[in-house]
């Protein structure tokens, strides 16, 4: 079951939500750094020998491999330094088709793989049939890998010592119960914690759960977590916890000084229609959050670790799909089919530096990094952006930004 409108339909569309007129605009309109400033090209377009209709739906970048989870259940990677490799920025874009050959796959579960996130040889997946999936990851080469399932969670060891206990059972149907560990809807999304010990995984069943990486344990389920169907989950280095729903609710979370359980200490109430994306910047003192409302809210943690909404970011023309933060730049892809790059350039002030175009239908992942491949001695610092979309290609950027003066 979905929860958000549909892309098809004109009725209901994402893009008639109105925008956050009561919040401040954080757009520049100063000269320290304009677009003209920057450039940007596409590298390649991946392009996937499999029906139209497959898409990409989650992507990482961990090291030298790009990681993608597809609508029809496959899970592949690449050694992505091959698509830079050799490439010259032009007007023209090469395309290139993947197959077996030049990328490692496996196939799992029913449905989408909603999420990855990537932790030493281990990767964990989320997915629709409301299951997370742990592989352990074996570089065959420099170029493939090898993943082999190492458990799905819960894990039976968890199912069998839950079912015997009655106060582990709850109703999530008139007439139908499950143990807590389970997640009874789709996956939305996971986060590890900063040391990797933790993993949190959020649903579209409204619930929080934490998981011990070393045993894969679940450890607590948070139910009611909101009000709807929670879509993104983020988690900053000194554990506090953001959860975004369709209730158009942030929740911040944070296990309080001797408890063993996730709290709730605050709540950020500021978006029109439902969230659909978070991210953090690297030190954790700024939240993104992407909705149907077609802004980015900029929120600044506090002192008492509560949330400040100090203004958004608008520039695009329908909801707000995904989001993802490298150094100072803030990414953002929407249903209008576009990315946009933005960077803060001075106090409560950010600058659009780049507008990708190019695909044909709503960004629905994206990811990024530096450009490690830089001659250090560039005047310009270069970083390469993922994006895939329900067009079923996942395009590779390369974005030139000047340095900034100290």
């Amino acid at each position: 079951m979905e929860h958000s409108t549909s892309f098809n339909d004109s009725n209901n569309s994402l893009s008639s939500q109105r925008s956050l007129v009561s919040v401040p605009s954080l757009n520049s309109h100063s000269q320290f750094l304009t677009p003209s400033t920057t450039s940007h090209t596409c590298l390649t377009t991946l392009k996937f020998l499999t029906s139209s209709s497959v898409y990409i739906s989650s992507l990482t970048l961990a090291g030298k491999f790009l990681y993608a989870g597809s609508s029809d259940r496959e899970i592949r990677s690449w050694n992505h330094t091959h698509f830079i490799q050799n490439q010259k920025p032009t007007t023209t874009t090469t395309t290139t088709t993947t197959n077996n050959n030049n990328n490692s796959v496996v196939i799992a579960g029913k449905g989408a793989v909603k999420s990855i996130v990537v932790h030493s040889d281990k990767l964990f997946t989320a997915h629709q049939d409301n299951k997370i999936r742990v592989w352990k990851v074996t570089n065959l080469s420099h170029d493939h890998q090898k993943y082999t399932r190492v458990a799905t969670l819960p894990t039976l060891a968890d199912r069998v010592t839950k079912l015997l206990v009655p106060k582990n059972h709850v109703r999530i149907r008139r007439h139908k119960k499950c143990t807590w560990v389970h997640h009874v809807d789709t996956v939305s999304s996971i986060a590890l914690s900063q040391d990797g010990n933790f993993l949190y995984s959020v649903s579209w069943d409204r619930t929080i759960k934490v998981w011990r990486t070393k045993d894969l344990a679940c450890l607590e389920s948070v139910r009611n977590a909101h009000d709807d169907a929670i879509n993104a989950v983020a988690v900053s280095y000194d554990g506090h916890v953001y959860t975004g729903s369709a209730d158009k609710r942030i929740r911040v979370w944070k296990k309080l000084e001797g408890e063993k359980k996730l709290s709730l200490v605050d709540t950020l109430e500021k978006h029109n229609s439902g969230i659909n994306a978070l991210a953090l910047k690297s030190d954790g003192s700024v939240l993104y959050s992407g909705a149907c409302d077609r802004s980015i809210l900029v929120s600044e943690k506090g002192e008492n670790g509560k949330l400040l909404v100090v203004g958004a970011l608008r520039g695009h023309a329908k909801s707000i799909l995904c989001l993802a933060v490298v150094s100072d730049l803030v990414c953002s892809g929407s249903e209008d089919k576009t990315v946009r790059i933005w960077r803060g350039v001075q106090k409560d002030e950010y600058s659009c530096l780049a507008v990708l175009e190019g695909h044909r239908s709503p960004i629905k992942s994206i990811t990024a990094a530096l450009d490690l491949s830089q001659d250090p001695s560039s005047q310009a610092t270069s970083f390469l952006l993922y994006s895939a979309s329900l067009d079923s290609h996942v395009k590779l950027w390369q974005l030139f930004l000047p340095l900034l003066s100290t």
